[in-house]
């Protein structure tokens, strides 16, 4: 008991409670251009197959390496007097504002281009916010505080798309959609108050070899491949493979459970309020694992009950508009979901090397991304095909590779997920 107390206690440190607000505002914006976005073009009347192709519009979260060195390296001329990760996480973050409200004033049956072209925006808004926040988490936090700080930002970030998901759908029964999104962009201030309360942290530079692209764009990536070798690529793979699964039962959810009847006010309050608080445990049970067993165990353990809580989906699909049915789906999955998520932003932050902490984060967590991106486009087709039951089934069975291959690799290479 003492033992899971001292694991609890390294969540009242100032700065896992920065993360945590941190978390909020790289949250935010994913519910609004992913599930919030899809109850919007399912009211509107747009096509199941065009609805999943949506999933694309979600491609910058996973090529966002290829910009992330610059986040990475470059101070800004202005907003760079308050530091190198404060000012670019202002810069994104007002970028995201002004995109949210103009998005909002779109009609995507009428201009649908430019709505698929400022969601896509957003998007990439969005991920240049996520490389300059996960930079400054793993920088301010000891490395005896990954668990908790991947645990802290999980909440956030969960609290975020429950605002920006339930919160979104209460809003969008009373009030039109151009509303919603505004009120949306005016929560980004969340972040932007944080970073201005909290200092910029000590960065720490490696010697530079006078070569502005080799120092920049070359070296994040040869000291990646250098320190893992030739296991680099199992560990990518790993990286796409874990929460496969997951990404793909999860990216039509809020589609399915229209399709099975209930309403905005119901997925509201069961799936994304209820489910919050799933969610909430399990991040913080994850966390607390973490530090208490290591991650190599949590990623097997947590991976285990991934994959089981998919076939939770399929067993709805079965019952149809059933509210206690709901409630065990949602409970399990959101479960699952977060034990699975700590324990895997943990393993992430533990293969960054600190003096190029924005750039491999990026990378390393790019690759996971593909999941509800561009493998989740072929989702709505896939339903076509297969029906409810059938898709969910098959989302069961991809967490197995990504299992398999965790269990080779702490075989051979237990150090890379202790």
């Amino acid at each position: 008991m003492n033992n899971w107390l001292k694991a609890l206690a390294v969540y009242w440190d100032r700065r896992i409670l920065a993360v945590l607000f941190l978390g909020f505002s790289s949250g935010l914006p994913l519910a609004l251009t992913g599930q919030t976005l899809m109850a919007w073009l399912t009211e509107a009347q747009v096509d199941l197959a065009t609805i999943g192709l949506f999933a694309l519009v979600g491609m910058p979260y996973s090529t966002k390496f290829f910009w992330a060195p610059l986040i990475d390296r470059l101070t800004l001329p202005l907003l760079g007097r308050l530091g190198r990760r404060r000012g670019w996480g202002l810069l994104v973050q007002a970028a995201l504002a002004a995109l949210l409200i103009s998005l909002g004033g779109i009609d995507p049956t009428a201009s649908p281009v430019t709505f698929a072209l400022l969601a896509l925006l957003i998007s990439f808004a969005s991920a240049s916010q996520d490389i300059v926040i996960d930079a400054f988490r793993v920088e301010i936090l000891d490395e005896n505080q990954y668990g908790a700080g991947a645990a802290a930002v999980q909440f956030g970030y969960r609290v975020g798309m429950l605002v920006s998901g339930a919160g979104a759908l209460f809003l969008a029964e009373i009030m039109p959609w151009s509303t919603v999104y505004a009120v949306m962009a005016a929560m980004m201030g969340v972040g932007a108050v944080t970073l201005l309360l909290n200092r910029e942290p000590v960065l720490q530079e490696l010697p530079k070899c006078g070569n502005w692209l080799m120092d920049t764009i070359v070296a994040p990536f040869a000291e990646l491949a250098g320190r893992l070798g030739w296991q680099v690529a199992a560990v990518f793979a790993f990286i796409v493979l874990y929460k496969l699964g997951d990404a793909l039962a999860g990216m039509l959810s809020t589609t399915f459970y229209l399709k099975m009847g209930f309403a905005k006010f119901e997925i509201a309050e069961i799936s994304k309020i209820f489910g919050f608080g799933a969610t909430l445990l399990g991040t913080f049970l994850g966390g607390a694992g973490v530090a208490r067993f290591g991650i190599g165990r949590c990623l097997i353990g947590f991976g285990l009950f991934q994959m089981g809580s998919n076939l939770m989906f399929a067993w709805m699909a079965t019952r149809g508009h059933d509210i206690p049915a709901l409630y065990a789906t949602i409970g399990i999955e959101n479960l699952a979901g977060g034990m699975g998520s700590a324990a895997f932003v943990a393993y992430l932050s533990r293969l960054c090397n600190l003096s190029f902490t924005g750039t491999q984060y990026a990378l390393l967590s790019s690759p996971a991304a593909l999941g509800r991106t561009l493998f989740a486009s072929s989702g709505g087709w896939l339903v076509l095909q297969l029906g409810w039951v059938d898709y969910f089934l098959l989302t069961t069975l991809a967490a197995v590779p990504g299992l398999l291959l965790l269990f080779w690799m702490l075989k051979k290479f237990p150090a890379t997920t202790r």
